[in-house]
């Protein structure tokens, strides 16, 4: 996706890309939490920013942003990656020089991003990011990333179909904007029937 599409000031698109050449070296490894995952929830930001009216270079920059400690939380090098990705990005961004209140509302949506836990969103660009995380773990990628997920955790087919259960399934209900609920409804739908058509495989009905 070109961000030419999305921002037209290139000022803005080159902080953008220096910016996801940065957080690209957090990632060292793929797999459901890689670098692809930052991508795909920077792709859906941009298209949701720009039908919410967002801001779209803070919206870009937390979205690179939001996951750069997901590795040290994997390693249980910190408790919260969404307070630890907070605190980097203050930090590098504050390095080039960025305008204060910009870099809070960066931080802001990095460390509020997580449906699971605090603090709400209280910005567009904060729900956004929220909404976009989410969406990313439904549908066909979702579906995808639950099956990578157990395959690299041991999981059976039967323990994945009840993790859609638990989680997956509830997140079309959990969107902040308008915009995030029309692509969730999608997205559950494909991740529902792919739920029954397996599990009439798992029982040799087909």
């Amino acid at each position: 996706m070109r961000l030419e599409e999305f921002i037209g000031d290139g000022d803005s698109i080159r902080l953008i890309e220096r910016t996801r050449d940065y957080a690209r070296h957090f990632f060292e490894r793929e797999g459901t939490h890689g670098f692809s995952h930052v991508e795909r929830v920077l792709n859906l930001c941009l298209h949701i920013g720009r039908e919410e009216g967002a801001d779209l270079e803070i919206l870009a920059l937390a979205a690179l942003l939001h996951d750069v400690a997901r590795p040290l939380e994997s390693e249980g090098r910190v408790e919260d990656h969404a307070v630890e990705g907070s605190r980097i990005a203050r930090h590098y961004l504050r390095s080039l020089g960025y305008p204060e209140d910009r870099v809070e509302a960066v931080a802001h949506a990095i460390e509020a991003h997580r449906f699971s836990r605090g603090p709400e969103p209280e910005t567009l660009e904060a729900k956004i990011l929220s909404d976009a995380d989410k969406l990313d773990a439904i549908g066909a990628i979702g579906i995808a990333r639950v099956f990578m997920y157990s395959g690299e955790h041991g999981r059976s087919i039967e323990d994945s179909l009840e993790h859609f259960e638990e989680k997956i399934l509830k997140l079309k209900d959990l969107m902040y904007t308008e915009t995030a609920r029309r692509m969730a409804e999608e997205r559950h739908r494909f991740t529902e029937e792919f739920i029954e058509r397996i599990r009439r495989e798992i029982e040799g009905e087909i």
